[in-house]
């Protein structure tokens, strides 16, 4: 049954990256090449999670491995945040609750573009949400709610001073949104994730 659910796992995992990756090539044009990794990252944990969800299947995974994915994961999410490509000029602020959100749905940028920043910002803080938990029984409140305020404040900072993206509220409101929705999809990640 194992071996069924992990074959099952990396050929629909590959093939959905695969039909997908005329999507994921657009986004080069704006984003570092490690924006690949991290989205075939992505796709093959979230195929392998939901298959082993569905067939009821287990995954026993080291402590020292979920730290050393997300040590790598923060890696590249720092590239792909702070290494663009150079001809994009980054100096805005925006500390106006949900005005670029409003500004994506209003169509004044391109679908894919509004599509990325949308989700990009909320799914790819999601792990944090989730390691959180996975590698503390009981985090205590200055770990969940604490640290990722400050660390993603430090984010945005970093990215305007460093003329490596803008400073935007709604960046930090969406990451926030996603590092919580790591929290509340734990209970469901820990029927197929056991941590030992």
């Amino acid at each position: 049954m194992k071996n069924r659910l992990l074959w099952l796992s990396i050929g629909i995992s590959q093939i959905l990256f695969l039909v997908l990756l005329p999507v994921w090539l657009r986004l080069l044009a704006y984003l570092h090449p490690v924006v690949l990794v991290v989205v075939w990252s992505c796709v093959t944990l979230l195929v392998f999670f939901l298959v082993y969800l569905i067939g009821k299947g287990t995954i026993v995974v080291p402590n020292l491995l979920i730290k050393s994915v997300m040590c790598m994961y923060s890696l590249g999410l720092f590239i792909l945040l702070f290494f663009r490509p150079s001809n994009q000029e980054y100096n805005q602020v925006n500390l106006m609750p949900f005005r670029t959100i409003l500004g994506f749905f209003s169509g004044d940028a391109n679908f894919l573009v509004a599509f990325y920043n949308i989700t990009a910002n909320i799914l790819l803080f999601v792990p944090y949400g989730v390691a959180a938990y996975l590698l503390n029984k009981r985090p205590s409140q200055v770990k969940l709610i604490f640290f990722p305020i400050l660390s993603i404040l430090l984010i945005e900072a970093a990215q305007y001073f460093t003329k490596r993206g803008s400073m935007d509220i709604d960046d930090f409101i969406l990451n926030v949104l996603g590092v919580g929705m790591g929290y509340l999809l734990h209970p469901i990640i820990q029927k197929v994730v056991v941590v030992k």
